[in-house]
């Protein structure tokens, strides 16, 4: 177990000035609040505490974030309160330790809707005091080295959980070390055969690998010695799940992975940098498209190194980083650590440049709403990697990895990215959706005609250029449903013998839309266009009480009374909706007699799907709504079929001729040979419902030379 005085010893090597005698005192009130308490492990639980505050003294905190350490459980599992806390060690501590208390209390296996609105006040945590997130990182890790103790289920949990969130955002803090450390810890519990595979590996091979690392660094020693160089240089062997992404990535067996062995060349100044950069490239060949200057143009974590992969001795890749001191303390130990707190005050990610990626979640976590939308990019967001593209006039802009021209018109600004037309990418005419490069030059055109489209989403990757993008569709949506719903109630007003009209501009209808506990008249008529109240109940407010009329108006209307566009609409009944616009999916025809589900499209009434259709897996479960066949005519409805047979004389005439005694008419058809010398046959055919469509296919399986007969649908 680690001890005070370790912790004491770290903090003064990094500042001798600091206020030890708070530090001892918040250890001092954790032994007290933690007396008695036990980890699974069996240690004392302030074993725990203890190794949080110790690896914050190593990222270098400052004295409050450290006594937040050695606290940060007191108020969850303690008789402590944060009044307590802020009577002892002060409103700077207090807050530090309640926003890790939250943090604490958030589930992330719960529902996604749940999980997206703990990470928005984990943000807005972050956002508040940069270091409730590093002392939940420090927290994190230690519980990540003392998993074994958990049942295994709980492990995979909390593993993927930490891969998911926290991993990408110890990244965007410069966190490495801590970064590293919680890929592999979670590696371990996730995919334990392949972590023990790559282990052995390692420990089976880690003798020649040394020998080779010491003989590579004598190399890099000689030549710099030569040149009047002098650098401090480290050897290692990549990180496992470092090894294991790339085996995925470049889908390669562990004997096939070369480049695991990576140099770290640290000297005084930028001018050493690409001094030594141009020795190693003389002296192996680089590999190209390996090269990276994160010095001129550093991450957003600020990290800065170059970066090259050269063939080194024995024809094996290696990877070699080339930093200043100050660069390599930064890459360790993260920004905050460095700098952000030398003055002991609360510092917020608003204030501080470097942390432009946290501002703009808070900017789109307002105003994204869909809940699977938000995780969907969150994630995508922290775990991107970057490129750096440059506009016109030489500004540089940071943008994630296979980025487009519209992702770069809404970096510029949200009116540029609305109104692009199109783009040119160094000085070519480029489509919307092409990936930018590091050091693509782009120009976006303008058209304020030009709106946001919706295929743009499919290719945008900025939370901002999606967030924008929705928007607008969501806002055109909203006014197309008005519009529909607007129609809806004018139609049916007539029928009831209700003048909407009149309605409208005596505003009556804001007492309705009070009554369904809307806020505008605008909610209510948006309401009707999705489909979500049906014109009858909105009308059924404005006529008269049922004692006050003969007979009921209302329940004498029937959805299949009125006239509609689609010929077969009025076959359908929608359990709990009348009088909507309803419409057949193409892609599966459904007949009377299949089992069917409605699906709400937004501003465009209901389509309606067999129950089995392949496409309804992938719609939204909260559009889908209970649909039956009600009162249908004997009339024809499209259906298809699919015939494969042996290419015979007379087959197609057999067919055809069958489904003429059947009563099927053949609207359309296509047929080609196949590759085996069978015919292959699709018809569209008319039929009054799913009993008579099947009748006809069991009777087409009794031709001769029929080797399938099946009902298609244009999924397949």
């Amino acid at each position: 177990m680690i001890r005070i005085q370790e912790i004491l010893d770290k903090v003064t090597e990094v500042n001798p000035e600091a206020d030890v005698a708070l530090i001892q005192k918040a250890y001092v009130f954790s032994a007290a609040a933690h007396a008695g308490q036990t980890r699974l492990s069996g240690e004392p639980y302030l074993s725990h505490p203890l190794s949080v505050a110790y690896r914050l003294a190593e990222l270098r905190m400052d004295e409050a974030t450290i006594c937040a350490g050695l606290l940060h459980d007191t108020v969850e599992d303690t008789s402590a309160s944060i009044e307590d806390i802020d009577a002892q060690f002060g409103e700077e501590v207090a807050d530090i330790v309640d926003g890790v208390t939250k943090i604490s209390l958030m589930t992330f296996d719960s529902k996604e809707e749940a999980q997206a609105e703990n990470i928005r006040k984990m943000i807005l945590a972050m956002a508040e005091d940069l270091r409730v997130l590093i002392v939940k990182l420090a927290d994190r890790l230690h519980n990540m080295k003392t998993l074994d103790f958990q049942k295994a289920h709980k492990q995979k949990l909390i593993a993927q959980e930490t891969l998911d969130i926290y991993v990408p955002l110890a990244n965007r803090l410069g966190l490495h070390r801590i970064k590293l450390e919680l890929e592999d810890l979670s590696f371990k519990y996730l995919k334990p055969d392949i972590f023990n595979s790559i282990s052995d590996w390692l420990d089976n091979n880690r003798q020649s690998g040394s020998e080779y690392m010491e003989r590579v660094m004598d190399m890099i020693h000689k030549i710099l010695e030569e040149n009047g160089l002098h650098a401090k240089i480290k050897g290692r062997l990549k990180h496992r799940y470092s090894i294991y992404r790339k085996m995925l990535q470049q889908n390669l067996t562990l004997d096939q992975v070369h480049d695991i062995i990576a140099f770290r060349v640290i000297v005084d100044d930028v001018r050493q940098c690409y001094a030594i950069l141009g020795l190693v490239h003389a002296m192996w060949k680089p590999v190209h498209g390996r090269f990276k200057d994160y010095i001129s143009m550093p991450k957003a974590n600020m990290y800065q190194s170059l970066h090259t992969t050269v063939v080194g001795p024995e024809a094996e890749r290696i990877e070699i980083q080339i930093r200043t001191h100050e660069m390599d303390q930064l890459a360790e130990h993260g920004l905050a650590s460095h700098w952000l707190y030398k003055e002991g005050a609360k510092v917020k990610a608003k204030d501080v440049k470097q942390f432009a990626w946290l501002r703009e979640l808070l900017d789109w976590q307002k105003m994204e709403s869909d809940s699977r939308e938000f995780m969907r990019t969150l994630k995508y967001d922290l775990f991107k990697d970057e490129v750096y593209v440059f506009t016109p006039k030489g500004s540089v802009i940071e943008l994630p990895e296979d980025a487009s021209p519209v992702d770069f018109a809404y970096a510029i600004h949200t009116q540029v990215g609305d109104h692009c037309s199109g783009a040119k990418v160094n000085g070519k005419l480029v489509p919307l959706s092409t990936p930018l490069k590091n050091g693509d030059t782009v120009e976006i055109i303008t058209d304020n005609n030009r709106h946001p489209s919706r295929d743009w989403i499919k290719f945008v990757k900025t939370a901002k250029a999606r967030t924008r993008i929705n928007h607008y569709i969501r806002t055109e949506e909203r006014t197309r449903s008005i519009s529909l719903g607007k129609e809806m109630l004018e139609k049916q007003g007539r029928r009831l013998g209700v003048n909407f009209a009149k309605v409208l501009k005596e505003g009556l209808l804001e007492i309705v839309a009070e009554d369904f506990s809307l806020k505008s008249v605008e909610d209510l008529l948006s309401h009707v266009g999705y489909a979500r109240l049906t014109p009858q109940k909105v009308l059924r407010k404005l006529l008269p009480k049922p004692e006050e009329q003969a007979a009921p108006l209302v329940e004498e209307v029937r959805p299949q009374d009125a006239q509609r566009k689609n010929k077969h609409a009025e076959s359908i009944s929608i359990k709990g909706v009348d009088d909507v616009l309803v419409r057949f999916a193409k892609c599966c025809n459904p007949v009377p007699g299949d089992a069917i589900v409605g699906f709400i499209s937004r501003g465009r009434g209901v389509t309606v799907h067999t129950s089995d259709c392949s496409n309804v897996q992938g719609l939204e479960a909260e559009r889908l709504i209970p649909v039956y066949w009600d009162g249908f005519e004997d009339k024809p409805y499209p259906a298809r079929i699919r015939i494969v047979s042996k290419n015979v004389v007379g087959g197609l005439s057999r067919v055809s001729t069958l489904l003429a005694e059947e009563n099927v008419n053949i609207d359309s058809g296509t047929f080609h040979s196949t590759v085996d010398g069978n015919s292959e046959i699709e018809l569209t055919v008319e039929v009054r419902d799913a009993a008579h469509l099947y009748q006809a296919i069991d009777k087409l399986r009794t031709l001769p030379g029929m080797l399938e007969v099946v009902r298609a649908s244009s999924a397949e």
